[in-house]
């Protein structure tokens, strides 16, 4: 635990460096950012600032004033359903009065109170779009999605964090089965500012998962990486590293709504895949993780990543080398190896509503026990997200991935399919997945035994009361149901092995 809390600090303490620079308001061609009015006295601390989730709908407009010129009237303040008060300066060209009525539900991109008290857009890390359509590493999900944070203002420099800890006790069935109770969880922090006609971005992510242990959690049908170097984990989740994420990017502006940049990380996320499962509104409330993980998104964690892309407004053209290694026990360091393998992403949002990519992988030497034998992934991927009347959140995901092996003198193929839903209401989340895989792992005496399909189902609740103004605590259980083919069964004590989590969870907001 003390290495987790000084490394966390450091992180963060990293994340919120800002060198002092003259002010950019100009993010964006075309863009229209007066500067604040200079203050007749000193310059005053920044003022803090939580944000709410913020769901832009596709009328609403991207950007907005940054500052108020001298003699002009004081913008209205939009309340939202906590009360709480954000200055938002309406368009010259059509005012429009935001009292009684919420800054999501009216559509307005998130702010953050700057220095002089002016409120300032917050711009997005690779382009001219809304910040809230990125997600992990470089990937999009759809522009009405959830975005949550605390942020503030420092000089030039955006300052966000975002962190959830959850605690689990899990409960796995059948003579496959186990129970366990665990921690897991990220802590986010990121820190953003003009650079040139673009934005430089710093991100660091932490997780406590290395706390549960080298064999991590039991979840039936889970296969994939190692708790001691030499034997599969087979029907149990693997913790994930202490550092998920220590990345930059740059991005610049190359037209009004066209950008390039570069993105680089160690540990940091390929183009390959849909956004980590953690990340995916959809899911992003379960604490379980999907038995589809290493078909679709367990790159999110590559020890060594350079990605350089192009934005076309809604189309996004990424490609990456990385390391193609994934991670191996030891869950607290961090690890380096040649940027051997190659990933190619294409992304299209066309509706605000929704966020689609297309992509594929060649990956060198993937497993630790497995040296030598080389995968071709592809993966394609729809996100789904919209605020609905009574202010209902509904989310979701379809996806597909596709693991090629070649090997031992042969080539086998195996797909995994995926659909997510959420359905949100203030406090209350209701969350279900369901998969299916072509798994090979899961008889322990077999490298590459039979393809077995198998399913599962999983559905839970969760609650969140407010206990501070920036801190909730959550509540919830999910219950899940396997399905084995009958090669299986008799290992599984039945078709249908089930599984439940109850779980708590303290969420930084």
């Amino acid at each position: 635990m003390t290495q987790f809390l000084t490394a966390t600090v450091s992180a963060l303490a990293l994340a919120s460096l800002a060198a002092p620079a003259s002010a950019q308001h100009q993010h964006m061609p075309g863009m229209q950012m007066p500067a604040p009015a200079k203050p007749a006295s000193k310059k005053k601390p920044a003022a803090k600032m939580a944000t709410k989730p913020v769901r832009p709908t596709a009328k609403s407009p991207q950007r907005q004033e940054a500052a108020e010129p001298e003699g002009t009237t004081p913008a209205e303040p939009a309340h939202d359903q906590h009360g709480a008060g954000t200055q938002i300066a309406p368009p010259a060209e059509a005012p429009v009065h935001l009292e009684g009525q919420s800054a999501k539900a009216a559509g307005m991109p998130e702010m953050a109170m700057g220095t002089h008290g002016h409120s300032m857009p917050v711009s997005s890390a690779l382009g001219a779009y809304p910040m809230q359509r990125e997600s992990s590493g470089t990937a999009w999900q759809p522009d009405t999605s959830e975005h949550m944070g605390l942020m503030n203002e420092t000089g030039d420099w955006m300052l966000m964090a975002h962190g959830v800890v959850n605690l689990v006790a899990d409960h796995q069935s059948g003579s496959r089965g186990d129970d366990k109770i665990f921690p897991s969880g990220m802590l986010m922090g990121m820190a953003r500012r003009p650079l040139g006609n673009g934005t430089l971005q710093l991100r660091a992510s932490l997780s406590p998962d290395p706390l549960m242990g080298k064999r991590g959690y039991p979840l039936l049908l889970a296969s994939g990486e190692t708790a001691n170097g030499r034997d599969r984990l087979i029907d149990r989740q693997h913790p994930h590293d202490f550092f998920m994420e220590l990345s930059a990017s740059v991005s610049q502006n190359i037209a009004a709504k066209s950008s390039v940049f570069i993105y680089a990380g160690l540990p940091g996320e390929p183009a390959f895949g849909p956004p980590a499962f953690m990340h995916r509104e959809a899911i992003m409330d379960s604490p379980e993780a999907p038995i589809s993980h290493h078909w679709l998104d367990s790159t999110h964690i590559s020890f060594g990543v350079v990605t350089g892309g192009i934005v076309l407004d809604r189309v996004k053209v990424e490609v990456s080398r990385f390391n193609g290694r994934e991670p191996d026990q030891h869950r607290w360091n961090l690890e380096t190896g040649a940027l051997d393998s190659t990933a190619v992403r294409l992304s299209w949002n066309p509706t605000p509503e929704l966020s689609l990519q297309g992509s594929w992988g060649h990956f060198v030497d993937p497993e630790q026990l497995e040296p030598g034998v080389n995968q071709k992934r592809w993966s394609a991927s729809l996100l789904y997200a919209r605020e609905m009347a009574g202010r209902w959140n509904l989310a979701g995901t379809l996806a597909w991935g596709r693991k090629t092996i070649d090997g031992h003198g042969k080539t086998l193929s195996d797909d995994a399919f995926v659909a997510e839903a959420s359905l949100k209401n203030g406090p209350w989340t209701v969350f279900s997945r369901g998969e299916i895989t072509e798994n090979r792992e899961l008889l322990r005496d077999f490298e590459h035994g039979p393809a077995y399909r198998v399913g599962k189902l999983s559905v839970g609740v969760v609650r969140d009361f407010r206990i501070a103004k920036h801190l909730s605590l959550g509540a919830g259980g999910l219950f899940s149901l396997n399905f084995v083919p009958d090669g299986l069964a008799a290992l599984y004590g039945g078709h249908n092995p089930t599984g439940a989590m109850a779980f708590v969870r303290l969420k930084l907001d």
